[in-house]
């Protein structure tokens, strides 16, 4: 469980998205959902996934930046502007809209990752090109965040 009793998502599992812009999410992943489900442009090309109780704190927080920082406006307009409030139907699969679709690049295979309180959506073939990256980088990204405690 992650904070607050809430699911934490982990693992990676690869979908396709079909002709009607759905993407399958996972069983295991749909229990975090159970209250909704808030899908939103994400950083480096993904699509974020968020439950609403998640979602409503990150909107929250980001409500609470200053409008007087141009950082802050064009972080606001990424997440908040691109979200969209979806349900998941009987197969358990939710419709992309098309400008996310298109932001995030997806065609055919996708590989749909936890990462502790959100779910990320990748094309398969950018996935792959960044777990190569992530995998040669690995020793300098853990001493890099070292000095943050992990």
């Amino acid at each position: 469980m992650g904070k607050s009793g809430e699911k934490m998502f982990i693992g990676q599992f690869e979908h396709s998205i079909d002709t009607k812009s759905r993407i399958a999410i996972p069983s295991r992943f749909r229990k975090g959902f159970q209250e909704g489900i808030v899908i939103t442009k994400g950083l480096d090309g993904c699509l974020f996934l968020f439950s609403k109780t998640r979602w409503q704190k990150m909107a929250d927080s980001i409500g609470q930046l200053p409008t007087t920082k141009s950082s802050a406006r064009l972080y606001a307009r990424l997440l908040l502007a691109s979200a969209v409030a979806e349900k998941f139907d009987k197969q358990g699969r939710v419709v992309v809209p098309g400008f996310l679709k298109r932001y995030a690049g997806l065609k055919g295979k996708v590989v749909v990752t936890g990462l502790y309180d959100r779910v990320e959506v990748w094309d398969k073939k950018i996935w792959e090109k960044l777990e190569e990256k992530v995998d040669k980088d690995a020793g300098k990204i853990a001493e890099e965040l070292s000095g943050l405690g992990i």
